[in-house]
Protein backbone atom coordinates (compact mmCIF):
# COMPACT_ATOMS: atom_id res chain seq x y z
CA UNK A 1 0.00 0.00 0.00
CA UNK A 2 0.96 3.68 -0.23
CA UNK A 3 1.47 5.80 2.87
CA UNK A 4 2.35 9.47 3.27
CA UNK A 5 5.33 9.47 5.65
CA UNK A 6 6.80 12.38 7.61
CA UNK A 7 10.57 11.81 7.47
CA UNK A 8 11.65 15.11 9.06
CA UNK A 9 10.02 18.49 9.72
CA UNK A 10 8.73 19.77 6.39
CA UNK A 11 9.73 16.56 4.60
CA UNK A 12 6.86 14.25 3.72
CA UNK A 13 6.88 11.63 0.96
CA UNK A 14 4.91 8.67 -0.37
CA UNK A 15 6.33 5.28 0.58
CA UNK A 16 5.31 1.74 -0.30
CA UNK A 17 4.57 -0.27 2.83
CA UNK A 18 3.03 -3.68 3.51
CA UNK A 19 -0.71 -3.70 4.10
CA UNK A 20 -1.06 -4.23 7.88
CA UNK A 21 -2.57 -7.50 9.06
CA UNK A 22 -5.34 -7.17 11.67
CA UNK A 23 -4.72 -8.73 15.06
CA UNK A 24 -7.35 -11.11 16.44
CA UNK A 25 -9.50 -8.29 17.87
CA UNK A 26 -8.93 -5.86 14.98
CA UNK A 27 -10.35 -4.97 11.58
CA UNK A 28 -8.54 -3.78 8.46
CA UNK A 29 -10.02 -0.57 7.06
CA UNK A 30 -9.58 0.70 3.51
CA UNK A 31 -9.28 4.43 4.22
CA UNK A 32 -11.57 6.72 2.25
CA UNK A 33 -11.18 10.08 4.01
CA UNK A 34 -8.83 11.65 6.57
CA UNK A 35 -9.30 15.09 8.09
CA UNK A 36 -6.24 17.28 8.41
CA UNK A 37 -5.86 18.51 12.00
CA UNK A 38 -3.86 21.42 13.35
CA UNK A 39 -1.85 18.92 15.40
CA UNK A 40 -0.81 17.17 12.17
CA UNK A 41 0.44 20.53 10.89
CA UNK A 42 2.41 21.11 14.11
CA UNK A 43 4.19 17.78 13.70
CA UNK A 44 4.80 18.54 10.03
CA UNK A 45 6.30 21.99 10.66
CA UNK A 46 7.96 21.55 14.07
CA UNK A 47 8.45 17.81 14.53
CA UNK A 48 6.86 17.89 17.97
CA UNK A 49 3.95 18.94 20.16
CA UNK A 50 5.02 19.41 23.75
CA UNK A 51 6.54 16.14 24.99
CA UNK A 52 5.52 14.23 21.85
CA UNK A 53 8.54 14.32 19.52
CA UNK A 54 8.88 12.76 16.06
CA UNK A 55 12.11 10.77 16.29
CA UNK A 56 11.58 8.36 13.38
CA UNK A 57 9.50 8.30 10.17
CA UNK A 58 5.83 8.73 11.05
CA UNK A 59 2.49 8.50 9.26
CA UNK A 60 0.29 11.36 10.49
CA UNK A 61 -3.52 11.61 10.45
CA UNK A 62 -6.08 10.59 13.06
CA UNK A 63 -9.47 11.77 11.72
CA UNK A 64 -10.35 8.77 9.56
CA UNK A 65 -13.12 6.79 7.95
CA UNK A 66 -13.33 3.93 5.47
CA UNK A 67 -14.62 0.44 4.77
CA UNK A 68 -13.78 -2.79 6.58
CA UNK A 69 -12.10 -5.16 4.13
CA UNK A 70 -10.69 -7.83 6.49
CA UNK A 71 -11.26 -8.96 10.08
CA UNK A 72 -9.16 -10.59 12.77
CA UNK A 73 -9.67 -14.13 13.99
CA UNK A 74 -12.02 -13.11 16.83
CA UNK A 75 -14.23 -10.80 14.74
CA UNK A 76 -17.37 -11.88 12.89
CA UNK A 77 -17.28 -11.84 9.10
CA UNK A 78 -20.53 -9.88 9.28
CA UNK A 79 -18.43 -6.75 9.73
CA UNK A 80 -16.94 -7.12 6.25
CA UNK A 81 -17.97 -4.27 3.96
CA UNK A 82 -19.18 -1.99 6.76
CA UNK A 83 -18.56 1.74 6.33
CA UNK A 84 -17.00 2.96 9.56
CA UNK A 85 -15.75 5.99 11.42
CA UNK A 86 -12.54 5.26 13.31
CA UNK A 87 -11.95 6.24 16.92
CA UNK A 88 -8.14 6.38 16.67
CA UNK A 89 -7.34 5.16 20.17
CA UNK A 90 -5.75 1.95 21.39
CA UNK A 91 -5.79 2.02 25.22
CA UNK A 92 -4.58 -0.68 27.56
CA UNK A 93 -7.85 -2.36 28.49
CA UNK A 94 -6.53 -3.31 31.94
CA UNK A 95 -5.21 0.11 33.02
CA UNK A 96 -6.76 1.82 36.02
CA UNK A 97 -7.92 4.73 33.89
CA UNK A 98 -9.55 2.50 31.28
CA UNK A 99 -11.33 0.41 33.91
CA UNK A 100 -12.65 3.63 35.47
CA UNK A 101 -14.12 4.70 32.12
CA UNK A 102 -11.46 7.31 31.38
CA UNK A 103 -9.65 5.33 28.70
CA UNK A 104 -8.59 8.55 26.95
CA UNK A 105 -6.27 9.14 29.91
CA UNK A 106 -4.69 5.67 29.77
CA UNK A 107 -0.93 6.15 30.28
CA UNK A 108 -0.26 3.33 27.82
CA UNK A 109 -2.42 4.80 25.04
CA UNK A 110 -1.37 4.26 21.45
CA UNK A 111 -3.01 7.01 19.39
CA UNK A 112 -2.96 7.39 15.62
CA UNK A 113 -0.39 9.83 14.28
CA UNK A 114 1.20 10.47 17.69
CA UNK A 115 4.87 9.45 17.93
CA UNK A 116 5.76 6.65 17.56
CA UNK A 117 2.35 5.34 16.40
CA UNK A 118 1.51 5.58 12.70
CA UNK A 119 -1.75 7.21 11.68
CA UNK A 120 -4.18 7.21 8.77
CA UNK A 121 -2.56 9.08 5.87
CA UNK A 122 -2.34 5.69 4.20
CA UNK A 123 -4.48 3.43 2.04
CA UNK A 124 -5.15 0.92 4.85
CA UNK A 125 -5.11 0.95 8.66
CA UNK A 126 -6.01 -1.47 11.45
CA UNK A 127 -8.04 -0.66 14.55
CA UNK A 128 -9.74 -2.65 17.30
CA UNK A 129 -13.16 -3.70 16.09
CA UNK A 130 -14.90 -1.88 18.96
CA UNK A 131 -13.28 1.38 17.88
CA UNK A 132 -14.62 1.16 14.30
CA UNK A 133 -18.18 2.50 14.39
CA UNK A 134 -20.71 1.73 11.67
CA UNK A 135 -22.11 4.85 9.98
CA UNK A 136 -25.41 5.04 8.09
CA UNK A 137 -25.49 5.51 4.33
CA UNK A 138 -26.80 9.06 4.82
CA UNK A 139 -23.47 10.06 6.40
CA UNK A 140 -20.72 10.91 3.89
CA UNK A 141 -17.15 9.67 4.09
CA UNK A 142 -16.02 13.21 4.94
CA UNK A 143 -18.49 13.49 7.81
CA UNK A 144 -17.56 10.01 9.03
CA UNK A 145 -13.92 11.12 9.27
CA UNK A 146 -14.91 14.34 11.06
CA UNK A 147 -16.64 12.44 13.87
CA UNK A 148 -13.22 12.78 15.51
CA UNK A 149 -13.21 16.59 15.94
CA UNK A 150 -16.92 16.38 16.78
CA UNK A 151 -15.95 13.97 19.55
CA UNK A 152 -13.57 16.60 20.94
CA UNK A 153 -16.50 19.01 20.94
CA UNK A 154 -18.81 16.53 22.67
CA UNK A 155 -16.16 15.87 25.33
CA UNK A 156 -15.84 19.63 25.89
CA UNK A 157 -19.55 20.39 26.25
CA UNK A 158 -19.99 17.37 28.52
CA UNK A 159 -17.09 18.51 30.68
CA UNK A 160 -18.64 21.97 30.89
CA UNK A 161 -22.00 20.52 31.84
CA UNK A 162 -23.74 22.38 29.01
CA UNK A 163 -27.49 21.93 29.29
CA UNK A 164 -30.84 23.44 28.32
CA UNK A 165 -31.21 27.18 28.73
CA UNK A 166 -27.55 27.98 29.34
CA UNK A 167 -25.41 30.76 27.91
CA UNK A 168 -22.16 29.52 26.40
CA UNK A 169 -19.10 31.39 25.16
CA UNK A 170 -16.73 29.76 22.64
CA UNK A 171 -13.39 31.47 22.06
CA UNK A 172 -11.72 30.70 18.74
CA UNK A 173 -13.69 30.26 15.51
CA UNK A 174 -11.46 27.70 13.84
CA UNK A 175 -12.80 24.25 12.94
CA UNK A 176 -12.89 23.02 16.56
CA UNK A 177 -14.54 26.22 17.77
CA UNK A 178 -17.24 25.98 15.11
CA UNK A 179 -17.94 22.34 15.93
CA UNK A 180 -17.97 23.10 19.68
CA UNK A 181 -20.49 25.88 19.07
CA UNK A 182 -22.70 23.47 17.12
CA UNK A 183 -22.43 20.87 19.87
CA UNK A 184 -23.36 23.45 22.52
CA UNK A 185 -26.53 24.27 20.58
CA UNK A 186 -27.29 20.57 20.18
CA UNK A 187 -26.90 20.06 23.93
CA UNK A 188 -29.50 22.74 24.63
CA UNK A 189 -27.65 26.03 25.09
CA UNK A 190 -30.01 28.85 24.14
CA UNK A 191 -27.28 31.47 23.68
CA UNK A 192 -24.00 30.54 22.00
CA UNK A 193 -21.50 33.33 21.38
CA UNK A 194 -18.29 32.73 19.42
CA UNK A 195 -15.36 35.13 19.68
CA UNK A 196 -12.42 35.47 17.31
CA UNK A 197 -10.07 38.34 16.36
CA UNK A 198 -10.75 37.45 12.71
CA UNK A 199 -14.28 38.77 12.31
CA UNK A 200 -14.70 36.90 9.03
CA UNK A 201 -14.11 33.58 10.79
CA UNK A 202 -16.63 34.49 13.46
CA UNK A 203 -19.18 35.50 10.85
CA UNK A 204 -18.64 32.22 8.99
CA UNK A 205 -19.72 30.33 12.11
CA UNK A 206 -23.25 31.70 11.71
CA UNK A 207 -23.72 29.34 8.74
CA UNK A 208 -23.83 26.45 11.20
CA UNK A 209 -26.71 27.47 13.43
CA UNK A 210 -27.88 30.11 15.93
CA UNK A 211 -24.36 31.22 16.80
CA UNK A 212 -23.59 34.88 17.54
CA UNK A 213 -20.12 36.12 16.42
CA UNK A 214 -18.41 38.89 18.37
CA UNK A 215 -15.02 40.57 18.54
CA UNK A 216 -12.96 39.68 21.64
CA UNK A 217 -13.35 43.25 22.90
CA UNK A 218 -17.13 42.79 23.08
CA UNK A 219 -17.16 39.59 25.14
CA UNK A 220 -17.32 41.37 28.50
CA UNK A 221 -20.44 43.30 27.41
CA UNK A 222 -22.30 40.09 26.51
CA UNK A 223 -21.65 38.11 29.68
CA UNK A 224 -21.99 36.62 32.10
CA UNK A 225 -21.89 33.09 30.72
CA UNK A 226 -22.58 29.77 32.43
CA UNK A 227 -19.87 27.96 30.47
CA UNK A 228 -16.89 29.16 28.45
CA UNK A 229 -15.05 26.78 26.13
CA UNK A 230 -11.62 28.03 25.03
CA UNK A 231 -10.58 26.64 21.64
CA UNK A 232 -7.75 28.93 20.52
CA UNK A 233 -4.94 28.34 23.01
CA UNK A 234 -4.36 32.10 23.22
CA UNK A 235 -3.66 33.33 26.79
CA UNK A 236 -5.68 36.52 26.18
CA UNK A 237 -8.68 34.42 25.16
CA UNK A 238 -8.30 32.25 28.27
CA UNK A 239 -8.27 35.33 30.49
CA UNK A 240 -11.26 36.86 28.73
CA UNK A 241 -13.20 33.60 28.97
CA UNK A 242 -12.46 33.25 32.69
CA UNK A 243 -13.57 36.80 33.45
CA UNK A 244 -16.77 36.37 31.42
CA UNK A 245 -18.15 33.63 33.68
CA UNK A 246 -20.89 34.04 36.21
CA UNK A 247 -20.25 32.76 39.77
CA UNK A 248 -19.92 28.95 39.85
CA UNK A 249 -19.34 28.93 36.09
CA UNK A 250 -17.03 26.55 34.25
CA UNK A 251 -14.13 27.18 31.88
CA UNK A 252 -13.15 24.25 29.65
CA UNK A 253 -9.73 24.41 27.99
CA UNK A 254 -9.60 22.74 24.58
CA UNK A 255 -6.96 24.73 22.67
CA UNK A 256 -3.33 23.93 23.46
CA UNK A 257 -1.77 27.05 24.96
CA UNK A 258 1.73 27.82 26.27
CA UNK A 259 3.22 25.89 29.18
CA UNK A 260 2.70 28.76 31.62
CA UNK A 261 0.11 31.53 31.77
CA UNK A 262 -0.97 34.19 34.27
CA UNK A 263 -4.33 33.41 35.89
CA UNK A 264 -6.64 35.94 37.56
CA UNK A 265 -6.76 34.03 40.85
CA UNK A 266 -9.08 36.45 42.69
CA UNK A 267 -11.67 36.02 39.93
CA UNK A 268 -11.25 32.25 40.07
CA UNK A 269 -11.44 32.11 43.86
CA UNK A 270 -14.09 34.68 44.63
CA UNK A 271 -16.53 33.39 42.01
CA UNK A 272 -15.80 29.71 42.86
CA UNK A 273 -15.14 28.99 39.19
CA UNK A 274 -14.22 25.58 37.83
CA UNK A 275 -11.36 25.40 35.32
CA UNK A 276 -10.82 22.07 33.60
CA UNK A 277 -9.37 20.64 30.43
CA UNK A 278 -10.21 17.95 27.93
CA UNK A 279 -7.72 15.49 26.50
CA UNK A 280 -9.18 13.78 23.47
CA UNK A 281 -12.45 11.98 24.35
CA UNK A 282 -14.09 8.83 25.67
CA UNK A 283 -17.44 7.24 24.83
CA UNK A 284 -18.39 9.95 22.31
CA UNK A 285 -18.75 8.22 18.93
CA UNK A 286 -22.35 6.96 19.27
CA UNK A 287 -23.46 10.47 20.26
CA UNK A 288 -21.47 12.05 17.42
CA UNK A 289 -22.99 9.74 14.82
CA UNK A 290 -26.53 10.43 16.07
CA UNK A 291 -26.00 14.21 16.07
CA UNK A 292 -24.89 14.08 12.44
CA UNK A 293 -27.48 11.51 11.35
CA UNK A 294 -30.30 13.64 12.72
CA UNK A 295 -28.95 16.89 11.29
CA UNK A 296 -28.28 18.51 14.63
CA UNK A 297 -24.62 18.99 13.69
CA UNK A 298 -23.40 19.78 10.17
CA UNK A 299 -19.97 18.47 9.22
CA UNK A 300 -19.93 18.32 5.41
CA UNK A 301 -20.05 22.10 5.02
CA UNK A 302 -16.93 22.41 7.17
CA UNK A 303 -14.90 20.90 4.32
CA UNK A 304 -13.20 23.50 2.13
CA UNK A 305 -10.75 21.35 0.19
CA UNK A 306 -9.88 17.79 -0.88
CA UNK A 307 -6.42 16.38 -1.59
CA UNK A 308 -4.98 13.13 -2.90
CA UNK A 309 -2.57 11.12 -0.74
CA UNK A 310 0.46 12.42 -2.64
CA UNK A 311 -0.77 15.96 -1.91
CA UNK A 312 -0.69 15.50 1.87
CA UNK A 313 2.20 17.94 2.27
CA UNK A 314 0.25 20.60 0.35
CA UNK A 315 -2.76 20.01 2.59
CA UNK A 316 -0.63 20.31 5.74
CA UNK A 317 0.77 23.64 4.54
CA UNK A 318 -2.70 24.92 3.68
CA UNK A 319 -4.09 24.37 7.19
CA UNK A 320 -2.74 27.72 8.36
CA UNK A 321 -4.78 29.58 5.71
CA UNK A 322 -7.73 31.09 7.58
CA UNK A 323 -9.81 30.81 4.41
CA UNK A 324 -10.04 27.09 5.11
CA UNK A 325 -12.08 25.39 7.81
CA UNK A 326 -11.42 21.69 7.24
CA UNK A 327 -9.30 19.89 4.65
CA UNK A 328 -9.68 16.24 3.69
CA UNK A 329 -7.12 13.81 2.27
CA UNK A 330 -8.63 10.98 0.20
CA UNK A 331 -6.07 8.14 0.13
CA UNK A 332 -7.88 6.23 -2.63
CA UNK A 333 -7.80 9.15 -5.13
Amino acid sequence: MRASVLRAPGDIAIEERPVPAPAADEVLVKVSAVGVCGSDAHYFHDGRIGDFVVESPLVLGHEAAGTIVAVGADISDHRMGARVSIEPQHPDLSSRETLAGHYNLCPHMRFYGTPPVDGAFAEYVTIRSGFAFDVPDTVSDDAAALMEPLSVAIAAVRKGGVSAGQRVLVTGAGPIGVVVAQAAVAFGATTVVISDPDLNRGERATQFGPIDPVAPSAVADLGPFDVAIECSGAPAAMDSALRSLRPAGTLVLVGMGPDNITVALPVLQNRELVVTGVFRYANTWPTAIELVRTGRVELDRLVTGHYALDETGTALRAVSDSAHLKLIVNPQR
